[in-house]
C-alpha cells in the first residue's frame, strides 16, 4: 500500500481510531492484522517469505538466550544465514549468476557459463510459478517483479534482533505476536527506519494514553512528509526521468539540471517516507528513530553520512564496521574496513554495478578525507576532525560536500554504468549556451527551484516545527494541505526506496 494514496489515508484513519478504542491486548492484535493487510496489498504471497523469517528468528532468539558457549554462536550464524540466504536468492542470485557466467566466458569456459545460466533460469522459473507469475516470457522483468517489497529493510531489522540477543543487549521476546509486530510494524515495514529491538519492542509492551500533543506533532510530520513527496519529489521526477531514461538524447546542461534535481528528489522522496512513517507511529504514541537530519548542510562526507539514512548508517557501523575492527587495527585496516562497508552499502541498495560504484565512490571519499585530515594535522595546519568556524569556510565545505555527493547520485540513478559515464562526460563538457530541455516549462522549472530553496530555508531554520500553539498548528496544517492539494503530483508514484 502506497503512503501517497487515498487508500492509505483511509487505512491510517480507521486503524488509528480503532487503536485508541482498544485495550493493550486489542491494540497489538489490531496493529499486527493491519500490518499484515498493509503488506499483503502489494502481493499476498510475499507474506509467506516474511512469515518464514519471523518464525526462524523468533525461535533463534529464544534458543540463543538459553544456550551458552559455541552453541550460541552457531545459532546466531544459522539465523543470519537464513535471513541473508533469502535476501541473496531474491535480490542477488540473478546478478551474481550473470557476472560469474560472464567471467566463465572470459576464461574461455562457455560450457560452464551455459550450465550456470540454465540452472539459474530453471530455479527462477520454478519460483515465478510458485508465486503465481504465469507469464514467464519476459523473464528479466518477471524476476524483478518477484522481489518482495522492502526485503532489505525488514531483513536487516530482523538480523539486528538476533545479534542484540546474542550480545546480551536485548532479552529474547517470548510473545510471538509482539515479535512479529516488531518486524512488521506497518509505518516502517517497507522502507524503514531500520529499528533496533531495544527501542521498539519495549514500546509494544506499553499502553499509551491519548496525547493530543503527540497527535499534533505526528500529523505535522506526516504533512511535511506528504509535501516533500507529492509537491517536490514527484515534480522533480518528471525532469529526472525524462533525462536519465535517454541520456544520449540530452545535452550537458540538461543532464546537470536533472542531476541537481535528482539530488533533491531522492532526499525528498526518502525523507518524506520516513517523516510519514515516524509521524504515523507518533500519532499512536510510538517513537521511531530519526532517519534524516538536514544532510545537505553537512560540511564533510563523514558528517553527511551521520545525517543521511541514519538507521542504515548506524546499522553498518555497529554490525559490520566495528566487528571488522573499525579503526582499532591500524590505519590501513581502517581504510579497508571503510571501503568494505560502503561497498556493502552499495550492494545492499541494489544488484547492479551502478550501486556498487556509488558505494565505492563514497568509501573513497571517506578514505581521502581521513588521509587529508591526518596529513594536514601532521603538518600542523589543522587538528584532526576540527570544524572550521568562519562563515566562508563553512559555506565552502558545505558546497564542496554537496557537489561531491551530487556526482555520486549519477551512478545511483543511472540505469547502466555506460549511461552514468556518458552523463558525467556530457556534464564535464557542457556549454552554458545549450538550452535546458525538460518536460517542464520555464515557469514550472523555476517553481521547482523555488521549492528546493524553500525546503533548504525550512531545514536550516526549523528542523522540527513546534506544534504546541494550536493556532499556529492549524494554520500551518491548513497551508500544507492546500499546497499539497493544488501543487501536488497525484500519480501514485512509488517511493524510490521501495525497490530496496
Amino acid at each position: 500500500m502506497l503512503f501517497n494514496s487515498l487508500q492509505f489515508l483511509l487505512f491510517f484513519t480507521i486503524v488509528t481510531l480503532g487503536y485508541y478504542q482498544l485495550g493493550w491486548q486489542g491494540r497489538w492484535r489490531l496493529l499486527l492484522l493491519a500490518s499484515l493487510y498493509f503488506y499483503m496489498v502489494f502481493k499476498p504471497a510475499y507474506i509467506l517469505i516474511l512469515g518464514l523469517t519471523i518464525v526462524i528468528d523468533y525461535i533463534a532468539g529464544i534458543w540463543i538466550e538459553r544456550t551458552s558457549g559455541s552453541a550460541r554462536r552457531r545459532l546466531l550464524i544459522i539465523s543470519l544465514i537464513s535471513n541473508l540466504g533469502i535476501l541473496a536468492f531474491f535480490k542477488y542470485l540473478g546478478f551474481f549468476t550473470e557476472n560469474i557466467a560472464g567471467l566463465f566466458d572470459l576464461l574461455k569456459l562457455p560450457h560452464l557459463a551455459d550450465l550456470l545460466t540454465t540452472l539459474s533460469n530453471q530455479l527462477f522459473i520454478k519460483v515465478l510459478v510458485a508465486f503465481g507469475q504465469s507469464d514467464i516470457t519476459a523473464f528479466k522483468d518477471s524476476v524483478i517483479n518477484i522481489l518482495p517489497i522492502g526485503l532489505s529493510f525488514h531483513t536487516f531489522q530482523a538480523m539486528s534482533y538476533t545479534i542484540e540477543v546474542y550480545r546480551g543487549n536485548q532479552k529474547a521476546e517470548r510473545h510471538f505476536g509482539l515479535y512479529a509486530l516488531y518486524v512488521m510494524f506497518y509505518p516502517q515495514l517497507v522502507a524503514g527506519p531500520i529499528e533496533r529491538p531495544q527501542n521498539v519492542l519495549p514500546q509494544f509492551h506499553q499502553y499509551f494514553n491519548y496525547d493530543f500533543e503527540n497527535v499534533k506533532a505526528g500529523l505535522m510530520q506526516m504533512a511535511f512528509g506528504f509535501f516533500k513527496k507529492l509537491v517536490i519529489a514527484d515534480r522533480l521526477a518528471m525532469v529526472v526521468s525524462n533525462a536519465y531514461s535517454h541520456p544520449e538524447q540530452h545535452n550537458g546542461l540538461t543532464l546537470l539540471v536533472a542531476t541537481f534535481f535528482f539530488t533533491f528528489q531522492i532526499y525528498c522522496d526518502f525523507s518524506g517516507y520516513s517523516d510519514i512513517a515516524i509521524g504515523a507511529a507518533r500519532v499512536m504514541g510510538f517513537n521511531l528513530m530519526e532517519n534524516f537530519r538536514a544532510p545537505y548542510f553537512a560540511q564533510s562526507i563523514s558528517e553527511f553520512w551521520r545525517r543521511w539514512h541514519m538507521s542504515l548508517s548506524t546499522w553498518f557501523r555497529d554490525y559490520l564496521y566495528i566487528p571488522l575492527g573499525g579503526s582499532r587495527r591500524g590505519e590501513e585496516r581502517q581504510y579497508l574496513n571503510l571501503f568494505i562497508v560502503f561497498l556493502a552499502s552499495g550492494l545492499w541498495h541494489g544488484a547492479n554495478w551502478t550501486y556498487i560504484i556509488w558505494g565505492g565512490l563514497n568509501g573513497s571519499y571517506q578514505i581521502m578525507a581521513v588521509l587529508r585530515d591526518k596529513g594536514l594535522a601532521r603538518l600542523g595546519y589543522i587538528s584532526e576532525n576540527s570544524q572550521s568556524t568562519t562563515a566562508v569556510r563553512v559555506f565552502t565545505n558545505r558546497l564542496t560536500t554537496f557537489v561531491l555527493i551530487m556526482l555520486t547520485w549519477v551512478f545511483f540513478r543511472a540505469i547502466t554504468v555506460h549511461d552514468a559515464f556518458l552523463i558525467l562526460y556530457r556534464i564535464a563538457t557542457l556549454s552554458f549556451s545549450d538550452p535546458v530541455v525538460t518536460s517542464l516549462n520555464n515557469i514550472e522549472m523555476w517553481f521547482s527551484v523555488g521549492l528546493i530553496g524553500l525546503l533548504l530555508v525550512k531545514e536550516y531554520y526549523y528542523q522540527t516545527i513546534p506544534t504546541r500553539h494550536s493556532i499556529r498548528f492549524y494554520l500551518l496544517m491548513l497551508l500544507l494541505l492546500v499546497t499539497i492539494y493544488f501543487f501536488g503530483v497525484f500519480t501514485s508514484n512509488q517511493f524510490i526506496y521501495f525497490q530496496f
